[in-house]
């Protein structure tokens, strides 16, 4: 069950969005009567509720914004009770203050904004020998693995508990908290309302996760990435697995750069069915594969990885889904039918993505030149792959009939950037911009303006997706939906909010 938390200033603003919730199927709802500017009217919120609500009242140091004395935060909280509220959450330091009553169950707290202690045995421990009738602890993740204590907490508690780990890391749990066995998990009214740390608005819990269809047979998907919260896969891998009907959810992982090898080491903790890895991670994972393809042994590069009974497997889905799109894009504009109709290509970027175009390329007889602002990096991939390199200052210089940014620069929030300077963009070229939000870039904007041919990221991003849903799920995926899950997702992020 999701629990929505409704944070307003004003009782009529909170009333409405209660209605609200319960007209959309929304069975529990907190009401954060800390945010209520004035005196609290606890009567006047409870008073006719269309659903059973949790009464909770948050200190600063909790979280919160009560701002007045401790004694009237207690008497908010116990007049909760007296008026029946369904259940009343209670930290762990007032708890015994606050004595049972009526037939509001009591919810005993514990938050951490920090990290997530050692002992979260022992902290559940002293929480359930509160007279609880569940037990609530939110902790700050600062490692994947505390998702994971966290879950193995709330699964192996025999008295009904709220697990969640707070954060961009602990998002995971929020999720995955009914699977282990929580009774509810918490989300926010908007998704940019956020009333603690890593909450998601209840239309993505609802909607794009499916919360309540997740069961402890739900296979886990994912894409891992620092930072990931931009990440737009989780909206087209969902998307898919609901046309597909297939029972298996699909989770942003934030995971640091030194922490991936910890990561990958408890991928059957969660248990993990099968990952997208991004930035910065395509290269690091590959010592962790027991059975990397041609493609990834080739290109030194994997963004897709599928566990089983026999170890992990890589996938790069990229280099295939980049050559696709360029010529499908091309066929489509110009009619070039027999092969990309480019010879000279300049590859802006040093990462996986950009070693992935970069072979791919150079398998077609493409002459390639790579640039990046780590020279460096790009000479490594040049040797690699069979090509040149220059500094990134000189990727003016000479002329090219493509160019490809497979960097970041552009993407959602900052698309006012671009990677290579108008001034020596050129109509006979093609530009390839393998950013996907926004699509129309600004690169994409000037080499539009100007007559270039052009390639989007979104096509090359629905491709490499559609080809890990093959290879994850064994059948063939429904592009059409995938395609417009993107497009609906881009074309939100530019709305006001």
């Amino acid at each position: 069950m999701i629990c929505v938390s409704i944070g307003r200033g004003r009782h009529r603003h909170v009333i409405a969005e209660h209605k609200h919730l319960a007209e959309n199927g929304i069975r529990l709802v907190e009401l954060r009567l800390d945010y209520i500017q004035g005196n609290v009217q606890v009567k006047r919120l409870l008073h006719d509720r269309p659903c059973p609500v949790i009464a909770t009242c948050r200190r600063a140091a909790d979280g919160g914004r009560w701002e007045k004395s401790e004694e009237e935060r207690l008497l908010v909280l116990r007049t909760a009770i007296v008026e029946g509220a369904e259940y009343v959450d209670l930290e762990d330091d007032i708890a015994a203050k606050v004595p049972r009553y009526g037939a509001t169950k009591r919810i005993v707290s514990h938050h951490d904004f920090h990290k997530t202690p050692p002992d979260l045995a022992g902290i559940h421990k002293r929480l359930a020998g509160m007279d609880a009738d569940i037990v609530k602890i939110a902790t700050m993740a600062n490692h994947p693995i505390d998702n994971l204590r966290m879950l193995d907490l709330v699964r192996s508690s025999r008295i009904p508990t709220v697990g969640v780990c707070m954060g961009d890391i602990g998002m995971p749990t929020r999720v995955l908290a009914g699977r282990a066995g929580a009774p509810f998990t918490f989300a926010t009214f908007h998704d940019d309302r956020v009333l603690a740390p890593g909450q998601i608005g209840w239309r993505q819990m609802r909607d794009l996760y499916r919360y309540d269809s997740i069961t402890p047979r739900t296979r886990i998907y994912g894409v891992v990435a620092d930072p990931v919260a931009h990440s737009l896969s989780p909206v087209v891998h969902n998307a898919a697995l609901a046309a597909a009907e297939i029972d298996a959810v699909y989770l942003p992982f934030r995971v640091p750069a030194e922490q991936i090898g910890e990561f990958l080491g408890a991928a059957g903790r969660w248990p993990l069915a099968g990952l997208s890895v991004t930035i910065p991670h395509k290269e690091a994972v590959i010592p962790h594969a027991t059975r990397p393809d041609e493609l990834v042994s080739a290109i030194g590069a994997a963004n897709t990885l599928a566990f089983d009974s026999d170890g992990v497997a890589a996938f790069n889905t990229d280099a295939t889904a980049a050559v696709e799109s360029l010529e499908a894009a091309l066929a489509e504009q110009d009619g070039a039918a027999d092969g990309l109709g480019v010879k000279k290509t300049l590859v802006l970027g040093a990462g996986g993505a950009a070693r992935a175009v970069a072979f791919a390329l150079r398998k077609r007889g493409v002459d390639v030149t790579i640039a990046s602002r780590t020279l460096e990096r790009s000479k490594k991939i040049a040797a690699d792959v069979g090509c040149k390199a220059v500094d990134w200052n000189a990727r003016h210089r000479l002329p090219y009939d493509c160019l490809v940014n497979a960097t970041p620069v552009g993407m959602h929030p900052n698309v006012d950037e671009t990677p290579f300077d108008k001034d020596s963009l050129r109509p006979y070229m093609v530009v390839f911009d393998t950013v996907y939000n926004p699509e129309n870039t600004l690169l994409v904007k000037e080499a539009r303006a100007i007559g270039c041919r052009i390639v989007t990221g979104v096509d090359m991003f629905v491709r490499q997706a559609a080809i890990q849903f093959r290879i994850w799920h064994d059948r063939e995926p429904p592009l059409h939906v995938m395609r417009e899950a993107l497009k609906r997702a881009t074309a939100s992020a530019k709305q006001p909010t």
